[in-house]
């Protein structure tokens, strides 16, 4: 009895931090991207109007490429915050909404390798699964200085293998594990039954998670 309160306790501090974290990199987006980029556009108009009869087509395309872009980068946003209702059941398909935002909005090569046989899983399992992942995602994109992510997501034998591999500048695994928050990425592996292994060096981190496939975690 008293480990399923603290399991379900832990699960809403999951969730919470799940929204917390989308919040802030929506913000952060929205500050250090679609803000420049609307400053710029700002900027372009006062040419404008400084110098009307000097204004082309082209300086008018141009503009209308500038605010184009903004919009995108605002539609991919808006699905940042819609997909939030996906991550109670689907593991797969909200990593692929964090690497395409991540490619798209901080140019970062994004590789994502999976089979379409992902099992049906613990419900509140798969969402501490997502949140494992996407805290060692957000710790690579903050620390490692890495243009490359990739995933790559195994079923076999009974067992579920996630491994996310950066290529950045790495990290000393025992001296790094209060700022990374590695502790709690092990702590809630452990919660639900899997393994979470980190290796790190100067040629980049590899978090690798093994989760054991049974009826007790089935959905």
């Amino acid at each position: 009895m008293e480990s399923e309160i603290h399991f379900q306790s832990e699960l809403i501090k999951t969730r919470v931090e799940i929204k917390d974290q989308t919040l802030t990199e929506i913000s952060k987006e929205l500050h250090d991207n679609i803000g420049q980029i609307i400053s710029v556009a700002i900027m372009q108009v006062n040419l404008y109007l400084k110098d009307k009869d000097k204004v082309t087509v082209e300086d008018l395309n141009e503009h209308k490429d500038v605010l184009a872009k903004s919009l995108d980068e605002i539609r991919i946003l808006s699905r940042l915050i819609n997909k939030d209702n996906l991550i109670n059941t689907n593991f797969i398909e909200s990593i692929k909404n964090d690497f395409d935002r991540i490619q798209k909005l901080k140019n970062i090569e994004c590789v994502f390798n999976h089979e379409d046989n992902f099992p049906k899983i613990n419900v509140e399992h798969e969402l501490i699964l997502y949140r494992i992942f996407q805290e060692a995602i957000h710790n690579s994109l903050k620390h490692s200085l890495s243009k490359k992510l990739e995933m790559d997501v195994i079923c076999e034998n009974k067992k579920l293998l996630i491994k996310l591999k950066d290529y950045g500048v790495g990290f000393d695994v025992n001296k790094g594990s209060k700022g990374l928050g590695l502790n709690n990425i092990r702590f809630r592996a452990k919660l639900i039954g899997a393994n979470a292994i980190i290796e790190s060096n100067n040629n980049g981190t590899i978090l690798v998670l093994e989760y054991t496939l049974n009826k007790k975690n089935e959905s």
